[in-house]
């Protein structure tokens, strides 16, 4: 599928800075791989993360990563919660067809004022009769200008920021959401990322998720997903900049032998192709305790720490031995130069991972009383 019919049109989405989430997510629906871990009675096929594990690393395959990311998106990040503390109601409105490819999903958590430190998130939802009144801001929004519904971070109510959230399902065409702009990136440009705004939107209050005030929880524990998830979508992506880098060097001739005969160059591609393979014992082995329903949260902040880091190293090693060519948006070493950057910022920039492996080591300093103040 992604040979057919995605990677020949790849770069016609990048130019236009949106790709056809509707069509392709409805073929992804009809080959069952957009619910693979979900309730089989929601459409789903019930099987265990090693199944997606292994989905989310071939759609690394993707020649525009930012393709993957939005897909990722819809499978990873704005549903898992939904799929594990949702009631009925909620699973039959959004997640069934979100598994069935006919509506695109996405996650509402990110703020101007609240990336990484969720808690801090100020969006709100109050009550009125059985309803929400939702006013705030949403940025960098993944999948904003094609989804259908956003699972939601907001406070509804005023109690400690921690205890105080809850996610929401809200369908995106409800009166008072306002998409105010395609942000122009960097990376990841076929990726429609956007800012929303919410003034006085009104949705049932049965289309919370689970419990009400338990939305920060939920979204920490769909981020262990979602962690790895993005570590498994650099394996490819890594792989194919090294092995197109071999086959370039190998082609291109300087001071009369292939730039491959240099020493330094292919002992840094084995270098390189070490790490990688490090990486990816290092997810495999957190896939496996995750499946074993252990807590992951060291091992997934360190993949995602790992990957971020080594999407950086990798990408500009391999740039700097294409040269000149490799400063042109005319090859694919570049697109993964600048696409992979964001692995070391979305979903958790590197020094909250640190922060978090930190914690769990039991060295994260605590803050003064007066500091606090």
């Amino acid at each position: 599928l992604i040979d057919t019919e995605i990677n020949p049109y790849v770069d016609e989405w990048e130019a236009a800075g949106r790709w056809p989430a509707h069509r392709i997510l409805k073929l992804l629906g009809q080959g069952g791989l957009l619910g693979i871990t979900k309730p089989v009675e929601y459409g789903g096929l019930g099987l265990d993360y090693k199944y997606q594990a292994a989905s989310s690393e071939a759609l690394g395959g993707i020649r525009a990563p930012g393709v993957a990311m939005g897909i990722g998106a819809h499978t990873d990040i704005a549903t898992p919660a939904l799929a594990r503390f949702g009631s009925d109601y909620v699973k039959r409105e959004f997640l069934a067809p979100s598994i069935s490819g006919d509506v695109v999903a996405c996650l509402g958590v990110s703020e101007p004022g609240a990336g990484s430190d969720v808690a801090s998130v100020q969006t709100t939802a109050r009550r009125q009769g059985d309803d929400l009144i939702i006013n705030g801001q949403k940025l960098w929004i993944t999948n904003a200008w094609e989804a259908d519904w956003m699972c939601l971070l907001v406070n509804t109510s005023t109690g400690p920021p921690h205890l105080n959230k809850s996610l929401v399902c809200v369908p995106m065409k409800t009166p008072g959401i306002h998409l105010t702009k395609l942000i122009d990136k960097l990376g990841m440009r076929s990726s429609d990322t956007g800012e929303i705004f919410f003034e006085e939107v009104r949705v049932p209050a049965k289309n919370i998720v689970g419990e009400e005030g338990k939305g920060f929880t939920y979204q920490m524990i769909q981020f262990q997903q979602e962690r790895m998830a993005l570590s498994l979508g650099a394996l490819k992506p890594l792989e194919m900049c090294i092995q197109e880098t071999i086959d370039y060097t190998r082609e291109r001739k300087a001071f009369g032998q292939p730039l491959l005969n240099n020493q330094y160059l292919h002992f840094r591609l084995a270098e390189l192709e070490t790490e990688v393979e490090c990486l990816r014992s290092l997810i495999y082995r957190a896939v496996e305790q995750y499946v074993s329903g252990e807590d992951v949260t060291m091992l997934a902040s360190m993949c995602k720490l790992k990957a971020g880091r080594l999407a950086r190293e990798v990408t500009d090693s391999c740039l700097q031995m294409w040269g000149g060519m490799g400063y042109t948006n005319e090859v694919l070493v570049s697109r993964l130069y600048r696409d992979l950057r964001l692995f070391s910022i979305g979903g958790g920039a590197d020094e909250v991972m640190l922060s978090i492996i930190c914690k769990l080591m039991g060295m994260l300093p605590h803050p003064s009383k007066s500091s606090k103040e």
